[in-house]
């Protein structure tokens, strides 16, 4: 039987073990991106100085948007739970675009921009560089690619444990065991054999998660697992939203004047609710609260606001939420591994890096076999 898995294992890594290691790799490079990104530029992401309070909120924006061309508007602000950390201001356009402001002096820090080496790391870890064809058309080759590599690194992973699979204790002990003084042929073989052992867990979560992204199919199946239709809900959260935009589309001569005029007070009322908040986000109609917790860390309570006046008019709490929104969180979280915080986002960093070398690792071994085998 161990035979038959050896083969799968090797039939397998060899054509597409480049691929696994540069998409591997990418991923790790992009785990600690935010705190990469904000060690040189703490003058972006911090004011220079925390006063007693900061400016009125539509004030505040309001200077913001006239720093703007008449082209592009303010779509909505995140305030985080550290008076330290700026604002960051949401702008219509282009897409996802905000700027960073100093909030007790309104001072427009700079543009929020994913630096050259992620946007790379970014592109490599999804599509292998490549780029969709205009108008959507044709096969997306690079995302095709990564996603049948990821498919296939499940199966390594798992013709790897059958492999592994100790007879007794003692072999069980020998084959987790790492050793560096032995040579360099035995410190790789161990390596691969231990190091694939211990990042096993985090690199088959990595992978049954990162292909949700890749595959529609397998998007449908994994959701069904966990009791969701995806083409179902998904159908039915755009009815909502459409009622929620029909609800809130008539233009009030008050609220064209004054477009920001209740977001203080929805805010205000916000933070005395939820003391304990990580970051709050508002825009027109609609605030979100986020906290600090494990598990799901793009979990948050949601509420809808009147713009005429500032009320609350619906408020939906996180685990009263739908499975769908849950679900598409706790698989972000697990495939970048923040889902237990730092401890774990360390953990994911370093199974990344070693499912990186596995491939590199089981070349050489290959190489080594077959030069013996020749002799």
């Amino acid at each position: 039987m161990k035979k038959i898995f050896r083969k799968i294992h090797l039939w397998l890594s060899v054509p597409f073990g480049l691929i696994i290691t540069l998409v591997c790799f990418s991923g790790a490079m992009l785990v600690f991106e935010n705190e990469v990104n904000e060690w040189p530029r703490r003058d972006l992401y911090y004011v220079e100085t925390v006063k007693e309070s900061p400016l009125p909120m539509d004030k505040l924006l309001e200077k913001v948007a006239t720093t703007l061309p008449d082209s592009v508007s303010v779509t909505g602000v995140s305030i985080s739970s550290d008076p330290g950390r700026a604002y960051q201001v949401s702008l219509s356009k282009p897409r996802r675009a905000s700027l960073y402001v100093d909030q007790y002096t309104g001072e427009v820090k700079g543009k929020s921009e994913r630096s050259g080496f992620f946007m790379f790391m970014f592109r490599m870890h999804r599509w292998l560089l490549d780029s969709m064809n205009p108008g959507n058309e044709g096969i997306f080759w690079g995302k095709m690619i990564v996603g049948v590599s990821t498919l296939l690194l499940v199966f390594v992973l798992i013709s790897g444990i059958v492999i592994w699979w100790p007879r007794t204790r003692k072999v069980l002990k020998n084959s987790l065991k790492i050793t560096a003084t032995k040579g360099w042929r035995r410190f790789w073989y161990d390596l691969h054999v231990a190091g694939g052992m211990y990042a096993l867990i985090f690199l088959l979560a990595m992978a049954l998660t990162g292909l949700t992204w890749s595959f529609p199919w397998y998007r449908t199946a994994f959701y069904k697992v966990f009791g969701v239709e995806v083409q179902q809900r998904v159908a039915q959260g755009h009815e909502q939203k459409s009622d929620a935009q029909k609800r809130d589309t008539k233009p009030a001569v008050h609220r064209e004047k004054k477009p920001f005029a209740y977001w203080q007070e929805v805010y205000d009322k916000l933070s005395r609710q939820n003391p304990e908040y990580k970051q709050i986000s508002i825009s027109s109609g609609t605030a979100s609260v986020a906290f600090n917790r494990f598990g799901n860390q793009r979990a948050s309570d949601r509420y809808s606001f009147n713009t005429d006046n500032g009320e609350f008019t619906e408020t939906s709490l996180y685990q009263h939420q739908d499975k769908l929104g849950k679900i598409r969180g706790w698989i972000y979280s697990v495939h970048v591994g923040n889902w237990g915080g730092m401890f774990t986002r360390i953990l994911a960093f370093i199974a990344a890096l070693v499912g990186a070398a596995l491939p590199l690792t089981g070349y050489y071994l290959w190489i080594k076999r077959i030069k013996t085998v020749q002799k």
